[in-house]
């Protein structure tokens, strides 16, 4: 068996994880064609530009487009490999939503003419890997699919899921191991093919089920130590301690390496994956469902501090610094920072909410809705504001004169102005 790949990629996704995978083989001289539903992503990639926010990320793109190696469309093309990287979102009970992937297999089956490896980057809950491979034999009965024998199939289907930190994905997309987990042993050998091209850390091949539940509990593993983090600090809020100290002094213990608190937890990975594991084993994911429900009503305690806080004046001023789930990206997924102004704007409706987050230009729906919230300059909201909330720790935050702070009611959820 072969063990360099030099087909054609079709990478069907293109948002954080499935246009960085794209340009980091379409660098390295793999001919990728990126596909999304969105015309507005399709047009931007098609000409060299990059339609959100990720660190050199946008000198990839310009590059693999320049060079040939990287085009985009809305249409499923013949390729030797397909990436899924599509959204699984959680139901509202919590189980995965996987109507994106199934979108995604029904574009790629009438593809497929035999031999092509199907790579599930998609973070999913155990056994959907087999699904997939399973849809796929519904939709082409002709072909042999690996989950129906040992023998060599005529796709293989494989998941290997994305690790990588927003702010630092070009840098971890290549440095960082990778799991990849087959529906057979041949399945992730051919899929661990695709990735040898750029990952330069260790390649741990396994079966997809055990790919699938290791991602889930890397993210619920940092799930549980933040929630531990943030349940101290509620503690800290109610027998008026500072958490932020009391947490330094524990951590000089040689043995405790507490993580940091924050308004709550956001992102589409450690906000949603652990939801997958409870839903896979409610009756035993104990542990793991109380940090979601920790985490989940922790903007919720942040707002009822400032709402408390705020009734001690007549007419205040808000104003609230960042909507990003966390520090120097633009990513608005599952933020708690947008569910802390949310829950502000609806309980203070004649309440002046001052909104500042450098990497957006525009409010989201959900709070462009609300008349008493506005999109200002940081320097501005903050210089007009009775009450200031920081909620995300940008950088331009940090930097801020501690002057300008002066009588004013300081809540940082960030520990950023300690």
């Amino acid at each position: 068996m072969s063990d360099s790949f030099d087909g054609r990629v079709a990478v069907i996704g293109l948002g954080y994880i499935g246009l960085p995978t794209a340009v980091v083989l379409a660098t390295r001289g793999i001919d990728v064609v990126g596909v999304d539903v969105n015309t507005g992503t399709v047009e931007a990639v098609a000409q060299g530009r990059l339609p959100f926010v990720e660190p050199d990320l946008a000198v990839g793109v310009s590059g693999a487009v320049a060079m040939g190696k990287l085009t985009a469309t809305t249409e499923t093309p013949e390729a030797e490999a397909y990436i899924i990287a599509v959204p699984t979102p959680f139901n509202p009970d919590h189980t995965a939503d996987l109507s994106f992937v199934r979108m995604a297999v029904e574009q790629i089956a009438p593809k497929l003419r035999g031999g092509e490896v199907v790579v599930l980057e998609s973070t999913s809950p155990p056994g959907t890997t087999a699904q997939v491979s399973e849809w796929f034999a519904e939709l082409r009965p002709d072909l042999t699919l690996p989950h129906e024998g040992e023998g060599v199939p005529d796709v293989h289907v494989a998941h290997c899921p994305e690790r990588v930190l927003p702010g630092r994905i070009m840098i971890e997309m290549v440095t960082n191991d990778r799991v990849v987990g087959g529906i057979t042993s041949r399945c992730a050998k051919k899929a661990a093919e695709i990735y040898r091209v750029f990952c330069q850390g260790e390649l741990l091949l396994t079966d997809a089920a055990s790919a699938e539940m290791a991602k889930l509990v890397e993210n619920a593993y940092r799930d549980v130590n933040i929630a531990f983090a943030n349940e101290l600090s509620v503690i800290g809020d109610q027998l008026h301690l500072d958490v932020w100290e009391v947490i330094r002094l524990a951590n000089h213990h040689p043995r405790v390496n507490i993580l940091t608190p924050g308004p709550g937890v956001g992102g589409h990975c450690i906000a949603v994956d652990p939801w997958f594991i409870v839903g896979a084993a409610p009756n035993l994911a104990r542990l793991i469902r109380t940090a979601r429900e920790i985490n989940d009503h922790k903007p919720h305690h942040v707002a009822e501090q400032v709402i408390n806080t705020a009734s001690r004046f007549r007419n205040p001023t808000i104003a609230c610094l960042g909507m990003a789930y966390k520090a120097n990206i633009d990513d608005l997924r599952e933020s708690p920072a947008v569910e802390v102004i949310e829950t502000l704007a609806d309980a203070l409706p004649e309440v002046d909410i001052a909104v500042a987050e450098p990497y957006a230009n525009k409010l989201p729906g959900k709070l462009a809705q609300h008349a008493n919230v506005t999109l200002e300059r940081t320097g501005s909201a903050v210089d007009r504001a009775d009450i200031v909330v920081v909620l995300v720790d940008h950088d331009q935050f940090r930097s801020l004169n501690r002057s300008l702070l002066a009588g004013k009611v300081l809540y940082d959820t960030r520990g950023v102005w300690r």
